[in-house]
């Protein structure tokens, strides 16, 4: 049975690194957590739910908070963290790389956001939170990322207005902007070269992001920010 009081966080892209983090930062404050990716098992954890998906597929968005409803009756957290980044010269991108990246980033965030809110509308009050990059605010030569800009950017200016738009009904919008983190996605050989591309000369680690993520959610006077945990990067070079 649901507990009518316990608080939930919806957790996309949640199979590894800074999902996987997240989901377990969320259970540990106690809250219960519905966690999805293409790939991610089945817990052993009665209060966590996977959902199998691809989120780019509206199909998916509504399995995932629709599984939520049924299994605890609320959602009051939702962390957009799913995100596809592909680093190409402009012109070599392909209709595919497009169809990838804009489906994951923008279909994938629109489609579940609209459930989400709509829930936490009805129930008084939730919170969302986007997981950007910093490259949306320091283009950078050595690395080539317009479709990150293209959707990231477009992400952290729906935050903002979701923010204004629902700051009345007590739900917040906020984003966190990364700079580069340790995750499997960056093999260890480069781990020295994209060091280097931050002030600070290290890359993040997941833990920078979980603590982020928990200051926002433990946060009710904030609204429509951008946080950056970027190392120094957005400031300048």
């Amino acid at each position: 049975m649901s507990n009518p009081d316990q608080k939930v966080a919806v957790i996309t892209g949640a199979s590894q690194g800074i999902g996987a983090a997240l989901a377990e930062a969320y259970r540990e404050l106690g809250y219960a957590v519905v966690a999805t990716s293409r790939s991610i098992s089945a817990s052993r954890d009665p209060n966590v739910l996977t959902v199998q998906g691809d989120i780019a597929d509206p199909d998916t968005a509504e399995r995932v908070i629709q599984a939520g409803m049924e299994r605890f009756g609320r959602i009051d957290t939702l962390v957009n963290n799913a995100g596809i980044f592909v680093a190409k010269p402009f012109t070599e991108y392909s209709r595919k790389d497009y169809d990838a990246v804009t489906g994951v980033n923008l279909s994938g965030f629109f489609g579940i956001t609209q459930l989400a809110v709509e829930q936490m509308v009805r129930q008084g009050g939730g919170h969302v939170v986007q997981i950007t990059t910093s490259l949306v605010d320091h283009a950078n030569s050595a690395i080539t990322s317009v479709l990150a800009s293209l959707t990231k950017g477009g992400l952290q200016s729906a935050t903002k207005a979701l923010a204004i738009e629902y700051a009345a009904r007590g739900v917040r919008s906020n984003a966190v902007a990364l700079g580069i983190i340790k995750t499997p996605m960056h093999p260890a050989e480069h781990h020295q070269t994209l060091a280097a591309l931050h002030p600070v000369g290290r890359m993040g680690e997941t833990s920078d992001i979980v603590d982020a993520v928990l200051y926002l959610e433990s946060a009710p006077f904030v609204t429509g920010e951008i946080l950056h945990v970027d190392g120094g990067q957005s400031a300048g070079h």
